[in-house]
């Protein structure tokens, strides 16, 4: 895989250089409550502009249906790169029509364009090949480099991460060759004791990667949403909480693998529980009540690990010599449901060992309750990237690049 630093050593003055991002930052109307992708993208634009190239910066931003939609704009992202890089940043309102190819045009030695949200055209994320390319053949007419920075996306297989390269000379931008470095420390390099911590709301989400896990990891410590139905495959009431009926088979035997492997699979030993779902708008108390994991009332919703387990799981990070954490303990957004979460990221801060937050929820909990972001040994941008990385499989955003 060719990095941009060979990019910039071969001289990019005077070149359209095409940088797919990844700037799916979430918005409250028009206001970003996390720009920790933006940030993310920022030192390969950066390099890119300082060193002359003409740069177009493209990004997905939601699941908009293949047509313009207001409320999936990039504006607001576009306006923030411009703040992070103290620089105009120019704004087309199409992807390949004629306001994307004016702001083109447009840009001199050292500009920097977004154009708007890719999946505003279907061919972005058809599953028809030919339609794909026809989109793809109409990026490529924007630039003459291609630069991919877009690791939240990789496991995609979209015209801009997957055709596009293929279409133009291709190089890693900083951000996704950072990302690959810190995944073959989880792969091929791991230092143990190799603990993962997996939390999140549904199971089969993480269901592959438990089970590449279960030969690979010492510990594996489960939380969130998805715990419940770890609880339930073990003959446990858990009430309303969130359940996968359909999953405990699968989870029984990941239990059963798990003891067989001698890896450490560790649940929840007491939860915070509540008649309803908390109100996320107006953060009410939601006055939860602490109890054992194998006594959730049947009327009761759990939401969040408990305090013993919140030690438990700090014990059980505290030699670490390796941590991957993906996925909140609980409804962290709500303060009564938040400590869980708090105290897994605190642990992590703890451990002695290399950690990386794997990206989605978890990262933007580790903004949103103040850790500093520094404290972690690696923060990703892509949650459902990383995961698949870790599965094994082949991302097709990474095998384009390596093409």
């Amino acid at each position: 895989m060719k990095t941009i630093d060979e990019l910039l050593s071969e001289g990019v003055a005077g070149k359209r250089v095409f940088v797919r991002a990844d700037l799916n930052v979430p918005l409250d109307g028009t206001t970003i409550t996390d720009d920790g992708r933006i940030r993310a993208v920022v030192p390969t634009v950066k390099a890119l502009a300082d060193a002359g190239a003409r740069v177009i910066v493209a990004s997905h931003l939601g699941r908009p249906k293949g047509a313009p939609d207001p409320a999936f704009s990039l504006a607001p992202a576009a306006a923030r790169l411009g703040e992070l890089l103290g620089a105009d940043v120019a704004f087309a309102e199409d992807t390949v029509g004629t306001s994307a190819e004016a702001a083109v045009v447009g840009l001199a030695d050292g500009g920097v364009a977004v154009i708007e949200n890719l999946r505003f055209n279907a061919g972005e994320t058809s599953k028809d090949d030919a339609e794909r390319a026809a989109f793809a053949d109409r990026l490529a007419g924007l630039a003459d480099v291609y630069v991919g920075d877009g690791f939240g996306a990789v496991h995609r297989k979209h015209a801009s991460v997957f055709d596009l390269p293929k279409r133009l000379p291709h190089y890693a931008g900083y951000l996704i060759a950072t990302e690959v470095g810190v995944l073959k420390k989880l792969t091929d390099d791991v230092k143990r004791p190799y603990v993962v911590a997996l939390g999140g709301a549904k199971v089969s989400d993480k269901l592959a990667v438990i089970d590449q896990l279960l030969g690979k990891a010492d510990r594996l410590l489960i939380g969130g949403g998805m715990a419940y139905t770890f609880l339930k495959a073990k003959g446990y009431e858990v009430g309303i909480s969130l359940l996968q009926e359909d999953q405990i088979p699968a989870v029984q035997e990941y239990i059963e693998r798990a003891e067989k492997n001698g890896v450490e699979l560790v649940l929840p030993v007491d939860v915070l529980v509540a008649p309803e779902f908390p109100d996320l708008k107006t953060k009410a108390p939601a006055n939860p009540t602490t109890v054992a994991a194998d006594a959730i009332p049947a009327d009761q919703e759990g939401l969040d690990i408990g305090p013993e387990t919140r030690k438990l799981y700090a014990s059980k990070l505290a030699d670490a010599g390796t941590v991957f954490w993906n996925g909140p303990m609980g409804v962290f957004e709500h303060p009564d449901y938040a400590e869980g979460t708090k105290a897994v990221a605190q642990a992590l801060v703890d451990a002695p060992g290399f950690t990386v937050v794997g990206g989605g929820d978890s990262a933007a909990a580790v903004r949103t309750l103040g850790f500093d972001e520094n404290a972690f040994g690696h923060i990703s941008t892509g949650g459902g990237a990383s995961l698949e990385y870790l599965e094994g499989k082949t991302l097709p955003g990474l095998a384009a690049l390596e093409d």
